[in-house]
Parts: C-alpha cells; structure tokens; sequence
C-alpha cells in the first residue's frame, strides 16, 4: 500500500473518532432533555439555544476537576483502565466502513464479540484496583450480569450469522431489501434489544451503578477525566449497540435518511426506559438470562439451522 492510502485509513479512523464523540455529546444531552421532559421539568437549557452547548461545558468541567490520588489504589492500573474502557469502546466502531478509509471487515461479528469480551476485564479491574469493598461488589455484579448477557447475545448472533451465512455487518443490507429481519425473527430480535441493555448497563438492568440506592458500583472513586472516561465508554457503546440493531434487524447499513432516524429513535428507546422503568431485582436478572433467554436462543438456533437443512 501506498503512503496516501495509509494516510487515507488515519484521517478516515480520526473523523470517525470525533464523530463518535460529537455523537456521545449530544446523545448526553438528547437524555438529559428527554429524561427532564418525562419527570416534567425542562431539563438544561441555559447554555447555549435550548441547552445546546450543555455536553461540552460538561466536558470542560469534568476534565478540569482535580483527580483524586488514592493512597491505597494499585495506581497505575486504577488510572488505565478507563483509559482501556474507552479505547475499546472505540475500537468496536471499525466494524463500521467508510467509503474512503480501505478497512473492511470479513470477520466484523467475531471482532464484536472479542471487544465486548475485553470490556468486561476493564470493569472488574475498575472495581479491584480502587480498593474499596464497595467498587470490587459493584465491579462482580457488573462482571456478572455482562458475561451472562455475552452468553445470550452471542447465541443470538449466531443465529443471524446463519440466516446470511457470513460474519461481515455489512452482507445484513443485502438480505433485507424485500423484508427486514424483524419480522423473519421478531421474539429474537427483542430479546437481542433486551440483552442490549442488559450489555451496557442501561435501565432496568443497571446494577453496575445502581445510582439512585447502590454506591454508585464498580466506579465510586473515579472522579474528572476518570469518571468521565467511564461515561463517554458507556454511551459510546449504547450508540453502537443501537447501530447494530440497525444493521441487524431494521433494513442494514445503507445511509439514507431513514437510517439515521432509525438511529436515533432505537437510541431514544433506550433512554425512554431509563425514564419509565423501575429497576430489576438482581436474582431475577440472572433467572432472565440463564432460564429464559438462553433456553430461547439455543431452541432459535436449532429452528434456523433446520430450516437451512431444509430449504438447501
């Protein structure tokens, strides 16, 4: 390859990057807006036209604080690992081509997979470095329920991967021209949105960081740019999460305008939730997982196979 087309894949991954965070930011302020509307009150609105400069005050207020040195932390692996948890919360988002940037994936889904996996090492370290009893209790719960999950999740994709026969994202486009995928696996793909949430954390699963009763979970010493990283990892993930139920079930990646509203409404949905569901009780939870998901997904995975036998 020529010096150009690397330069090519460098500028494509950095407007990438910054996308992502432009997109984080203002997914931030999308929630605290809605969520401000459902208890109804008005949400920020002061910075900026509507609150629209809101995320990057944010921003500049939390990278400004002063970080916390705790005597007792294993220090250098309590200051990396948001660090970590952020860089793989990026990485997932190569999966994703740019028309200009030469990288595509045959193998996006097993990629996935992996990057989700080494999240869960990122969380379990946050909550063991800080030594503090209630972060390392907040970190297994976290580490838990996201293995669990991984579980489900990834039997669910197994599932698609057998419809299309193929691990690259972007094949799921051609499939769903005439039907979306939805509708051919309609209880799936619910459970896939449910597992989702179950993944990142997000209401009515969030016992990671139970804010409103738990000690805040796996990240209660973090504070500036540490909780913050922590924070951008978190929506970072739930962007993408709701592009691959995009891709996965809802038409596939063609980048039209309908794309983006499908988007940012699976993106609304997850905020929704947050606003009007209670929060789960961790043993069924885990009964949810492993007593109904699973039995589900494996009976799917059997059902798709026969059906494969069958029509070849």
């Amino acid at each position: 390859m020529m010096i150009m087309d690397y330069l090519n894949i460098i500028i494509g991954m950095l407007i990438l990057i910054i996308g992502v965070m432009i997109g984080v930011a203002f997914l931030t302020l999308l929630e605290r807006k809605v969520l401000g509307y459902i208890q109804i009150r008005k949400g920020p609105n002061k910075m900026g036209y509507l609150g629209i400069l809101q995320p990057f005050c944010d921003a500049i207020k939390l990278f400004s604080k002063e970080q916390v040195y705790l005597n007792y932390s294993n220090y250098l692996v309590y200051y990396f690992s948001p660090i970590m948890s952020f860089m793989l919360s990026l990485m997932v988002w190569m999966l994703i081509p740019y028309l200009f940037n030469m990288i595509m994936f045959n193998l996006g889904l097993l990629f996935f997979l992996c990057c989700t996996s080494m999240g869960v090492y990122t969380v379990m370290i946050a909550g063991w470095s800080s030594n503090s009893n209630y972060s390392l209790l907040g970190g297994l719960r976290a580490v838990a329920q996201t293995i669990s999950y991984e579980v489900s999740l990834s039997l669910i994709l197994i599932s698609s991967i057998i419809m299309i026969m193929d691990f690259n994202l972007m094949k799921f486009f051609n499939y769903q021209i005439l039907i979306w995928f939805i509708f051919l696996m309609m209880p799936l793909g619910l459970i896939f949105l449910s597992s989702l949430m179950a993944e990142t954390n997000r209401t009515p699963y969030d016992f990671a960081e139970g804010e409103s009763e738990l000690v805040s979970g796996f990240n209660i010493e973090y504070s500036s740019g540490g909780f913050a990283l922590i924070f951008l990892a978190e929506y970072s993930s739930i962007l993408f999460m709701s592009l691959l139920f995009v891709i996965m079930y809802l038409g596939g990646y063609n980048l039209n305008f309908m794309f983006y509203i499908k988007l940012v409404i699976l993106s609304f949905f997850f905020i929704w939730v947050r606003g009007t569901l209670p929060r789960y009780r961790y043993d069924k939870l885990m009964y949810l997982c492993w007593k109904s998901y699973l039995p589900i997904s494996l009976n799917y995975i059997l059902f798709f196979l026969g059906m494969k036998m069958f029509l070849n």
